[in-house]
This record gives C-alpha cells, structure tokens and sequence, in this order.
C-alpha cells in the first residue's frame, strides 16, 4: 500500500504515518520498495507471529522446490531471505537422516555465515563485496578468528563457476551445507537456497548441482534472467 493509503485508512496525517513507517522499516517489521513507493510487511515480523510467516509470499512459492530438493537428497532443504546483515529462514523441508542439527523457521544468521554467506558473496557486485569484507568480523568459516581472505577469493571463485558453494563442517562440526543463490528482478540477490546434512563431501559434489539448480528454478519464478546472472557456472543438472 501506498502512504497516502495507509494513513486514509488509519485516518492520520501523512507526516505522522510516515514516521511510524519510517521507525517501523528501521527494525525490519516492514520495506519498502523503491520502484512503486509502496509499503509491504517485513521478514522481521516471522518472531512476532507465525500467522505472518504463513501468508508471506516467499514460503508459499518456494516451499514445492526446497520439498523436491529434500526428497532427492535426503537432507534438510531451506530458504534464506537477506534482510540487512542477517539472512532469515523463513521456508524449509526436512530431510530424513535423523541429524540433530535443523534449519528453524525464523532462525537467522550473519549473512557471511559459512556457505550461504559464499554464495551470497560470490554474485555481489565488486563494490558491494568490498564493503562487506571490510567489515571487521566475517563468519565464512565461523569463528571470526579463522578467517582467511585468501582462501574466500578462491571459493568465490569456484562458487561463480559451479553455482554453489559448500561448508564441510567448519561452521557446525559433523554437518556440511551446500547453498545458492536466490535473484529476483534486476539480478538482485534476495536470499539464498541452503542444504544441510550429514552426507559426505563426495556426496557434494553431486548435491551441489541440485542446490544450484533449485536455485536457478526459484530465481525464474521470481522472474530474473538467470541464464545472464549465472554466467559461466555449470547449471546443466535439473531436478524434475
């Protein structure tokens, strides 16, 4: 809704409605978009209601994709929306290996966390990533004190050319995720596609082209050009 809509409505002065919009966007409970300069619920409002995770649009459309990447992995399939620094879960599919490690909706996490944050690092324009990783703390390998900026820029790498990157244990003992990035429109990176499990690295190796392709899938629905976005990363394996 527009703000001259949501101040009719809740019958106050336009000056008054967009400093409660204003204070309301500051703690993530509602956006806006820049384009039609309308107002539209946040990510933030998954902690104050599960009525609101439920009637978000992401969940809905996304949740029939991360199901099919579930079944044929076995693993715990979820979707990360960014919001700010953080990335929230706001749809998932259990796996059935029995780990004791799973995705929560509602969970959030630092968006340089471990694969997700490779992922979404490696589609980030040169500009936008130089000013993530002058940040002081960076979570790629978890604890912060193990970072190694080197090694980040050849998995950037590797990640824009396969279309997936891979966390083999570092961030949760015991657990490897695979994850990809999600774009909308513009080739905004929104969220990403994240897969959890117990199986072996081997076994990424024939994961990862799943996650990525699940990912490019999403990324259509939502009707960005995923073919000019995933340049060079080898997409090629789709799951039906």
């Amino acid at each position: 809704m527009t703000l001259t809509d949501i101040c009719r409505q809740v019958e106050i002065f336009k000056s008054k409605g967009f400093s409660i919009l204003n204070t309301l966007s500051q703690f993530g409970l509602v956006d806006k978009d820049p384009q039609t300069k309308t107002y539209y619920l946040g990510p933030n409002l998954i902690f104050l209601s599960r009525h609101v995770l439920n009637n978000m649009e992401y969940p809905e459309m996304v949740t029939p994709f991360l199901d099919r990447l579930s079944k044929n992995t076995s693993g715990t399939a979820g979707f990360g929306l960014i919001r700010g620094s953080d990335v929230f879960i706001v749809a998932k599919r259990e796996g059935n290996q029995g780990i004791g490690f799973t995705l929560g909706l509602g969970a959030r996490f630092h968006i340089t966390s471990g694969a997700p944050g490779k992922a979404i690092a490696a589609w980030m324009s040169e500009i936008e990533r130089e000013k993530l990783l002058a940040k002081k703390k960076l979570y790629f390998y978890g604890d912060p004190s193990r970072m190694d900026m080197k090694r980040l820029g050849e998995e950037i790498d590797q990640c824009r050319d396969l279309g997936f990157a891979q966390d083999i244990g570092e961030v949760t003992p015991g657990v490897n995720i695979v994850s990809a990035p999600v774009f909308s429109l513009h080739k905004k990176i929104i969220g990403c596609i994240i897969l959890v499990g117990t199986f072996s690295e081997r076994t990424i190796k024939e994961y990862g082209p799943k996650v990525a392709s699940i990912a490019q899938q999403v990324s259509h629905k939502l009707g960005a050009h995923v073919e000019r976005v995933y340049k060079g990363a080898n997409l090629s394996h789709t799951i039906g």
